[in-house]
């Protein structure tokens, strides 16, 4: 497939696997690229720059097609050592980063310096257009629907894709909601030059999370999410499991952040991810776990949204005769 984001990428077919804590690992980024998408390495999922480092090296022995690096920069009381993981995609020539969280304006510059492309993650048109003029080179945009964080305006993706095409000059790429061809049909028809996938692709085989976890989000529903944190202006969209139920529960009493941190510690929601006790965390998780209905392999699941989205955007183009 030939969209602005393939060329732009140097990828077969325009299809992007977001940066995922604990799950952003080499076995699925590596899996990704060769299926013809491109992989993406969490940085922040490795303890310390070093390791970065290490994963980069072990991730270009598993793939020699484009892989990217995400990097999101949030606010935080103690926050990582940012330039120390910037100085390491510089080193090791990453040409693709995903950025997310801070405006771009801070980051941005440095990373054009060295000859990167930016694909930075948004949730409002506001944001987009404004990382768009500090020198981004893709929106990716994310709706009220997707895993993480997805802002506070609540806006979904049927009303955000258009209107981010109709507004920005660089690509838009689609972002929270998307697990089949179908869906990624319909992005392109409103203008986007691909999707970003994340929970499709934590329901993986080379994803190297639990099978239980993956289990739990076939069986689930799209109704199987909570939305955390969001008397405190910073909702995050996660699977509805006992512990995600309780943080809910405690807010509407009017919990602070401080009763509820021993909840949500990202200690936890790694080990619920990795032994599979899927109560025992928090696990990001988008509204899609409602379409998502098996485990297929990378390269199966892009070989079948690549034949679904042909067929889907065949199908429509006969309806317009």
């Amino acid at each position: 497939m030939k969209t602005r984001l393939t060329e732009l990428l140097g990828i077969r077919y325009p299809i992007v696997q977001g940066g995922m804590q604990w799950v952003g690992y080499a076995e699925l980024a590596s899996a990704v690229s060769n299926a013809g998408g491109l992989g993406i390495l969490t940085a922040l999922t490795q303890p310390t720059p070093e390791d970065l480092h290490r994963e980069i090296a072990r991730c270009r022995e598993m793939t020699d097609k484009p892989f990217g690096v995400n990097l999101t920069i949030l606010p935080s009381i103690k926050p990582p050592p940012y330039a120390e993981y910037m100085q390491v995609i510089f080193e090791s020539g990453i040409k693709i980063v995903e950025t997310a969280g801070n405006n771009p304006r801070d980051f941005a510059p440095k990373f054009k310096e060295m000859g990167i492309t930016i694909l930075h993650k948004c949730t409002s048109l506001r944001h987009a257009l404004s990382a768009e003029k500090h020198g981004v080179d893709v929106i990716s945009i994310d709706g009220f629907e997707c895993a993480g964080h997805p802002g506070e305006d609540d806006v979904t993706n049927l009303i955000l894709i258009p209107a981010a095409v109709r507004a920005c000059k660089i690509p838009v790429i689609a972002s929270g909601g998307i697990a089949d061809g179908y869906q990624m049909a319909a992005c392109l028809a409103m203008g986007a030059q691909g999707v970003n996938m994340g929970t499709r692709f934590m329901v993986t085989k080379e994803a190297p999370i639990h099978d239980r976890v993956k289990a739990a989000l076939v069986a689930a529903s799209e109704r199987d999410t909570n939305l955390i944190f969001r008397t405190m202006h910073n909702t995050s969209r996660v699977f509805k499991n006992a512990v995600s139920d309780e943080v809910v529960a405690m807010e509407k009493k009017g919990a602070a952040f401080e009763d509820i941190r021993h909840l949500v510690a990202g200690a936890r929601g790694k080990v619920a991810v990795k032994t599979g006790e899927i109560d025992e965390g928090i696990v990001s998780a988008g509204m899609v776990i409602g379409l998502i209905k098996d485990v297929p392999s990378c390269a199966e699941l892009l070989e079948r949204m690549v034949r679904e989205c042909r067929e889907a955007l065949a199908s429509a183009s006969a309806m317009a005769h």
